[in-house]
Parts: C-alpha cells; structure tokens; sequence
C-alpha cells in the first residue's frame, strides 16, 4: 500500500502557484456552502509517519479556509478526567456539528498503533480496535457524517533526511520532537502495523488516502483537491443517504404480548413492610456507593417506561440514599439545536459517568427505538440498525467498567389512566399530564410492539433489562433499589476473579 511512496511525486513552484489561488476559492465557497445547508459534519482524520508534512499540510488548511469554521484537535496523553471515563468518551465530545469541520491528530488510529508498535497489547487487541473503528465509523457515516482519513507517508530513508534537515536548520530544528526520533527507531514496526490497519478500514463510506509527503507543493495540492471533490460531490447529494440496515428482519411472528403480559402486575407491598425494605435497601446503596471498589466503577441507570408508571418516584427513593455530589440525574426530551446537530449518541456520551460517579438517564438513548418509532420522528433504517449501536454503545461502557443497569416500569392500561386522572385533579400535578400523553394511550400496541422487540434485541448478558411490576409503587421502587445493588455487587465479585 506504501510503495509509491518510494518514487515520490513532486509539483514545480510555478505549477502550484498558479493552481492555488482557483483551489482556495472553491475550498472557501464549498466550506461556505457546507455551513449554509449545515447538513453534515466534516471528520479529517490526519495520521501517518513523523516528519511527513501533517501539521504543515493542516496549517495550510486553515490559512486556505475560514478557519472559524474549522476544529483542530489534538488527542495526546489523556488526561485524569478522561482516564476516568471509556476510551471513546474523548473523541465524541470533540465531534464537529452538522456543518463544520473537524480535524483529528492523536485520533483512535494513533492510539491503537502507538499501543501495539510498543508492545502495550498483541494483535488480538489490535484487532478489537481495528473493529471498534469500523463500527463507529460506520455510524457517523449512517448518520451522515463525511469522513476524509490522511496517512501522511514517507520511506524510512526520507524520514531520516528530513529529520536531519530539520535538526540542522536553527529556524526549524524545534519542530523536531522526541516522538519524531523515537519512531524513526520503530519505523519498520510502525509501518507493518499501519499498512494492516489501513487495509482493514478503507470502506467506501470512509476511505484512506495515502499521501507522499517528500514533496510539499504535492502534498498540499493532493490534500487540498480530494477535500474539495468530497465535499463537492457530498454538497450536491440530495438529502442525507440512508444505508439499508444489515441486521434481519424484525420477527414479526413473536407474540409481544408474551413479554409484557407475563408480568404479574398484582405484585405489591403493605406500607410497613416497604418502609422496612425501602430504609435497608437505601442503606445498602449508599454503602455500595462509598466502597472503595467503586473506584474502578461507574454506575449508570436508565429508567425507561409506560407514562405515569412511577420513573420520578422510584428516581426520588434513590437519590434519597445518596449525598448529592455523588449522582447526577439527566431527564432527556426532544433534542435542542446543539443535539440535532451531532450524531444521535452524542448527547448521551458527554454524560457518561467517570469512576466512582453514578448518572440516571431519566429516558435515553431507547427512544430512537421507542417513541422516534412510533411517531415517526426518524425512519425504519435509522431504527433499525439502532439496536446494533446501542449495543455496541453498552458494551463499551461494561469494558471500561461502567455497571449498566436498565429499568423498564410496566403499568397496565387501567392504573395508568387512573393515575392520568387524578394528576388532574391534583393542583401539584396537574404539570405531569399532557396531550401528548393521552394521544399516547391511543397508540399503546404499537408501544408495546415496540417494547418487546427493543428487549429482545437489546437485552443482553452485559446489560440486561429488568422489567418492574410497577402497579404497585412500593415494590416497583424497592425492586428498583435492590437490582442497583445487586449489578453493582456482582460487579465488585467479578473484580476478583
């Protein structure tokens, strides 16, 4: 993949001058013209071998564009906050909105290369990277992001040379730092694992583009023209491309009624024996929470459910057990402006919890599958391949040792419309009830068609769901407490083995 590299192309001064100009005022009029339709994103992936041009060729980026427009982000040593949270964290707080431009170093291919080229982890991880890559970058893709990925390339013995230019100038020899000679010690190392790289994840929604970077005139003008030709071609698209998803059919042949009609909604509690469970399981929660073990744990809980099926209740009797500062509670509802204009999951992971912290998602990221469903707010491709990311989504909290717990409150039909009637006739409460809620009860088969095929396919073994009889409130809120503690104690069991 890396041998043209060795002949070099190369672009006279004269030839570079005279392009330039035209060059830079189609780039400004395409970056204008991308901010105007604010469609989608921009991700420039910059990578490749030290001393090749990268930070060069971007800085001439920005002086040939607005670079208001334009985030340059450099992801080296990760910080203590960041440390604390799942290695993707960092990368989709940083993600441009729908029309702007993103430019990474440092992204996920450095930090996958730079961990197996100095022996921090074998092939086998590599390659869970490699994977990891993939899916994500076939979802921002999905949700219409433009990926352009650069591998800046040089020979070994070019590499050499242009280090020692630059060591000898004194006008330039402080751009040579010592990760520059450090990889000019695993070149031959660095270069094997890139090519396996580069040969795994150029996809013809996310392609690599390998550039010669002897030759700066060349470079830039290559850079330069494949940007415009992309966001040209992606500027003149109608409407957002949507990819048929590729997981199976939904099983429309499985009775749903078998999974929510197998609760037995008659389960309840007597005010003394709550009381008594309700104090011990608190007490228990609070005490799981102050361990020490929760150091290298975050606890996450998402309570999802039929409307007026008691989710702020129970959320109240378990924040009661805890000190404030140790929890955060995040209601989610239609999505603002800012969140419109990143990928759906964006604004769920700026919330993801560090260690030893504890977030509720008062509904979540179940609502593309729930209600966006139903009510036609996305459509059936986006939907579908829903289940597969949020699964995804889930499994890189467990890996990075967040407990994920998940609620859905299951009322039936009568007790929910007896509670809509009394939030209207209660002053207090009367702001819990909508329109939308009883337009709602209208469509309740669809929701719970809906219900069963999201746990069927997203029920699993890192992160199953609880369904909670909750006609009764007292032993929906105690059972809520008492599954937190028991994921978070069978998390603090599996650290030992």
């Amino acid at each position: 993949m890396f041998e043209s590299a060795e002949i070099g192309h190369a672009i006279d001064k004269d030839t570079y001058d005279a392009e330039v100009p035209a060059l830079r005022e189609a780039l400004l009029e395409a970056q204008f013209e991308l901010k105007q339709q604010a469609r989608f994103p921009v991700i420039v992936l910059i990578n490749g071998v030290e001393g090749a041009g990268k930070g060069e060729t971007v800085k001439l980026l920005n002086e040939w564009m607005d670079p208001r427009l334009i985030e340059v982000r450099t992801f080296d040593q990760q910080s203590d906050e960041e440390l604390a949270h799942p290695p993707a964290w960092r990368y989709w707080r940083a993600l441009p909105a729908k029309g702007r431009m993103g430019i990474f170093f440092g992204n996920w291919y450095s930090q996958m290369l730079q961990g197996r080229v100095h022996g921090v982890f074998k092939d086998a991880v590599l390659d869970q990277a490699i994977s990891g890559a993939e899916r994500l970058e076939q979802m921002l893709c999905d949700e219409g992001a433009l990926i352009f990925k650069f591998w800046f390339h040089l020979s070994k013995k070019q590499m050499k040379a242009r280090l020692k230019s630059l060591q000898d100038d004194p006008l330039h020899s402080w751009r040579i730092s010592p990760l520059d000679w450090q990889q000019s010690q695993t070149y031959d190392r660095f270069v094997r694992f890139g090519e396996r790289v580069l040969r795994r994840t150029s996809r013809d929604y996310a392609p690599w583009h390998v550039i010669e970077g002897v030759d700066p005139y060349y470079r830039s003008l290559a850079v330069g023209r494949i940007l415009l030709e992309g966001l040209q071609n992606a500027l003149k698209a109608e409407g957002r491309v949507v990819r048929p998803s590729n997981i199976a059919p939904l099983n429309q042949s499985i009775d749903q009624r078998s999974l929510l009609g197998s609760l037995d909604l008659s389960k309840q509690l007597g005010k003394d024996e709550y009381q008594e469970q309700l104090i011990t399981e608190q007490a228990r929660l609070a005490g799981l929470l102050r361990d020490k073990r929760m150091r290298r744990h975050a606890l996450l809980a998402v309570f999802e459910g039929n409307d007026a099926a008691g989710k702020g209740g129970a959320i109240r009797r378990v924040a009661a057990a805890l000190d404030p500062r140790q929890y955060r509670i995040v209601p989610v509802a239609a999505p603002t402006e800012e969140e419109r204009a990143q990928p759906y999951l964006w604004r769920f992971w700026r919330h993801i919890p560090g260690r030893g912290k504890f977030t509720v998602f008062d509904r979540s990221w179940y609502g593309r599958v729930l209600v966006e469903r139903v009510e036609g707010f996305c459509q059936q491709a986006d939907w579908m391949r829903a289940y597969g990311e949020i699964n995804d989504f889930e499994e890189q909290l467990n890996n990075a040792g967040v407990v994920v717990v998940k609620f859905w409150l299951a009322i039936d039909q009568q007790t929910q419309l007896e509670r809509f009637q009394e939030r209207e006739q209660i002053p207090f409460k009367r702001f819990k009830i909508t329109e939308e809620d009883w337009r709602n009860r209208d469509k309740w088969p669809q929701y719970a068609e809906a219900v069963g095929d999201m746990v069927d396919r997203t029920s699993t073994e890192i992160a199953p769901w609880t369904l909670i009889e909750a006609n009764d409130k007292r032993w929906a809120r105690v059972k809520v407490l008492r599954t937190l503690n028991e994921a978070l104690e069978a998390a603090f069991k599996n650290d030992k083995k």
